[in-house]
């Protein structure tokens, strides 16, 4: 008969143990069986001991493995005793971070001339917006370019004002207060117009006005800022002869005579509008008509057809890479009279075009059908 305390030391613990334990459990218990009583005793002692420290050390172990559920309950148990503090208690202790303040520095106004070399694809209208001046500007600074914007071209240097106004060369024996009132405007009276003047340091840097005598020096460049020249309109010159009894007659409604896309819109000293095409593009005639000139111009349009559409307008066709009309035709609106190119004062292949009436040039955009 086993004895009751041994079978009471040896007794298995409620709780699961691993395989490893249960064999070390069952080894002891052979060898215990067969020592004196004090020395199982001991055993019996130094066994409890070792069964506890092992329990303890494999306690994750024992949870994992428990009758209480798998692994993902366990997990799901432990989640569930964890308890997150808010992180913002109360929207007061919220810290938002200050703006950074950012100071717009001015932008610096130029002190100087610029030389620009015209590219390929430039005109009036873009050179000026390129560099933040009106393109009347552009032209008074540009005295060839002054009486035809289309006499630009390709390589041509330009004087870009420092602002918009007009750039003067001072001459022997200008002053300062002649100057203003040659080119004084609507914007500014005269006496604004002076101050505007000596208060420019593009001015101060070139003429002495530290006295009450404002001193100029002759031949250098001064800036009248917002200053304005007299437009003086473009005189047409064509036949004004009576048309042939046969020639065509203009419907008095126009019709584009390109397909492209606008590069420079009319304005004052711009009168038609340019369209940009491929080179050979079909140019066609915009109403019906009489053509009076067709030919090289002298005055930067290269080739161009002029035509009277004998109710009082005339259409202008410049830059022409082809001409397939002579003086004297009889055309159809819609009828191909040319080929878009970029000969004459001209920065690439556009079509140039003009509606005149009564010498005087109309807007094309007001009388052209919406596209």
């Amino acid at each position: 008969m086993p004895d009751h305390t041994q079978l009471s030391l040896l007794a298995r613990p409620r709780v699961w143990l691993a395989p490893s334990l249960l064999a070390a459990r069952d080894f002891l218990g052979d060898i215990v069986q067969d020592m004196p009583l004090m020395t199982r005793i001991a055993s019996h002692v130094g066994l409890i001991v070792l069964m506890v420290v092992t329990i303890a050390a494999s306690g994750v172990q024992l949870n994992l493995n428990s009758d209480k559920g798998g692994p993902d309950q366990v997990a799901e148990e432990e989640t569930d005793e964890i308890v997150l503090p808010d992180p913002i208690p109360d929207e007061s202790a919220i810290l938002f971070r200050a703006p950074v303040p950012i100071t717009n520095a001015p932008k610096r106004v130029r002190r100087e001339v610029i030389k620009y070399t015209v590219q390929p694809g430039d005109n009036v209208s873009s050179i000026a917006e390129q560099f933040e001046v009106s393109a009347d500007s552009l032209l008074w600074a540009n005295g060839k370019l002054e009486d035809n914007p289309d006499m630009l071209s390709v390589g041509q240097s330009l004087n870009i004002p420092p602002v918009s106004g007009v750039l003067h060369t001072v001459q022997s024996g200008e002053a300062v207060r002649s100057i203003a009132d040659k080119y004084k405007s609507k914007k500014f009276d005269l006496n604004a117009l002076v101050q505007n003047i000596v208060n420019f340091e593009f001015n101060q840097e070139r003429h002495d006005f530290k006295g009450a005598d404002y001193v100029l020096t002759t031949g250098q460049f001064l800036m009248v800022p917002g200053g304005t020249k007299p437009y003086q309109p473009r005189v047409v010159s064509a036949y004004s002869g009576p048309l042939p009894a046969t020639a065509a007659r203009g419907t008095g409604s126009f019709g584009w005579p390109v397909s492209g896309r606008i590069t420079q819109k009319f304005w004052t000293r711009h009168p038609g509008i340019d369209v940009g095409a491929p080179k050979g593009a079909p140019v066609l005639a915009a109403d019906s008509g009489y053509v009076i000139q067709s030919g090289w111009s002298n005055v930067g349009y290269g080739f161009m057809i002029l035509i009277n559409h004998g109710n009082g307008y005339l259409t202008r066709y410049a830059h022409l890479s082809a001409l397939n009309v002579e003086v004297g035709d009889s055309v159809k609106k819609g009828q191909l009279i040319g080929r878009v190119g970029s000969t004459g004062n001209s920065t690439g292949p556009h079509l140039h075009f003009e509606i005149i009436r009564g010498a005087v040039h109309r807007n094309p955009f007001g009388l052209l059908p919406g596209r």
